[in-house]
């Protein structure tokens, strides 16, 4: 007797909400395809739009999850859930879900602000963290660097928002400076000439703003030279590293020694 009501209940559902379970199903399937449609075809004309880099995974996210979501609400609308229990459901559950997802929200929230406000955009040398590298990508809750070994490092928004962040390349250009120490014995007027003359040379150096050389400090028996020249921030580190082996070999050519006694 049991089983013959389990079984008229059944029968009774199937037949009831049967159809509109099916047809919330497919309706979720077809959402789905056209949401993949109709994010590609967006960020299709973002591209073509010359939409800011830095804006367009964060909008893509966006446009994503609000589709998702009204997508879900229509398929539980046609499944016959009541929005009502739904709505309970939210309250219930909005401070336990509310408080578990403090940070992500702040994440959110701070994701938010550095679109508004732009400390950096994509593409972008920044310092953070004991972190430096360039700006992959800017998303709804953390943001994508890769640092100059290319090691991917995900950071946070609120972490961002809430600390400082060393933009390195806004400028376009960096003072790239270089210290030697010589001996007191070293013609300093020629070992000018030498760094002058080799800078002078090297494509990757820039005429303006002007280069300093001078003695930054000055012992009993040596002196150090410093040696401030400006360069394009973008490659900075590699033209430290060809500026410094060119100066190199240039003082060693001219005979002039680099070191104390």
């Amino acid at each position: 007797m049991n089983i013959e009501k389990i079984y008229n209940k059944a029968y009774d559902w199937l037949i009831n909400y049967g159809p509109r379970f099916l047809l919330g199903m497919a309706v979720l399937f077809i959402g789905l395809w056209l949401i993949r449609l109709v994010l590609n075809r967006s960020h299709q004309g973002l591209h073509s739009k010359d939409v800011d880099p830095t804006l367009r995974p964060f909008l893509m996210s966006l446009i994503g999850v609000a589709l998702r979501v009204l997508l879900i609400l229509g398929v539980m609308q046609i499944v016959g859930i009541q929005m009502t229990l739904f709505a309970a459901l939210v309250g219930a559950f909005g401070v336990a879900v509310g408080l578990a997802l403090s940070g992500t929200l702040q994440n959110f929230a701070s994701g938010i602000l550095i679109m508004l406000l732009k400390p950096f955009v994509v593409g972008d040398n920044i310092g953070t963290q004991g972190i430096e590298g360039t700006v992959s990508s800017i998303q709804i809750f953390y943001t994508l660097v890769t640092t100059y070994d290319n090691r991917s490092v995900i950071l946070p928004n609120s972490l961002l928002s809430n600390n400082m962040i060393i933009n390195i390349s806004r400028e376009g250009v960096r003072r790239l400076d270089i210290y030697y120490k010589f001996s007191n014995g070293v013609d300093i007027n020629q070992t000018i000439s030498v760094v002058n003359k080799t800078i002078d040379q090297e494509e990757h150096c820039l005429k303006t703003p002007e280069r300093r050389i001078g003695i930054s400090q000055l012992d009993a028996d040596s002196f150090t030279m410093a040696i401030n020249v400006w360069v394009q921030a973008h490659g900075f580190e590699d033209t430290k590293l060809i500026l410094q082996r060119v100066l190199l070999q240039e003082l060693k050519d001219a005979g002039i020694k680099i070191g104390g006694l």
